[in-house]
């Protein structure tokens, strides 16, 4: 497949759910991020050709890393999960370059046909 993975989320826990749901082809070159900066540090490495974000983190919020790639005008698939179901949150995120908004807890199959809907799967 040859794409590089991130997964950015402040909580291990959070992290780990999210692995566990990406189908086994987006594990062969996975990263994580505890929060933004390390999260844009493996992006300008190279190693966040598609990125599962958060958006409430310390240090730099899921908000200010898609702004940063914005700036950057990246070509990476960013989707956001997020708890946070307040709709300027959700439209703001897609204004900033999100291509997906998917809610925690993030279900397998439900990933799955998001994954399928942007054609990386």
């Amino acid at each position: 497949m040859g794409m590089s993975v991130t997964v950015v989320d402040d909580s291990k826990m959070s992290r780990r759910a999210v692995i566990r749901a990406l189908p086994d082809e987006f594990k062969l070159d996975l990263h994580e991020a505890q929060n933004g900066m390390e999260a844009i540090a493996l992006f300008e490495d190279g190693k966040a050709d598609v990125m599962f974000l958060d958006l409430t983190m310390p240090e730099m919020d899921g908000f200010e890393v898609l702004a940063k790639l914005k700036e950057s005008q990246a070509r990476n698939f960013v989707f956001v999960i997020s708890a946070d179901i307040q709709p300027q949150s959700q439209q703001k995120v897609m204004e900033l370059g999100a291509v997906r908004f998917l809610h925690k807890p993030l279900e397998p199959e439900q990933l799955k046909v998001v994954l399928k809907e942007v054609g990386l799967l």
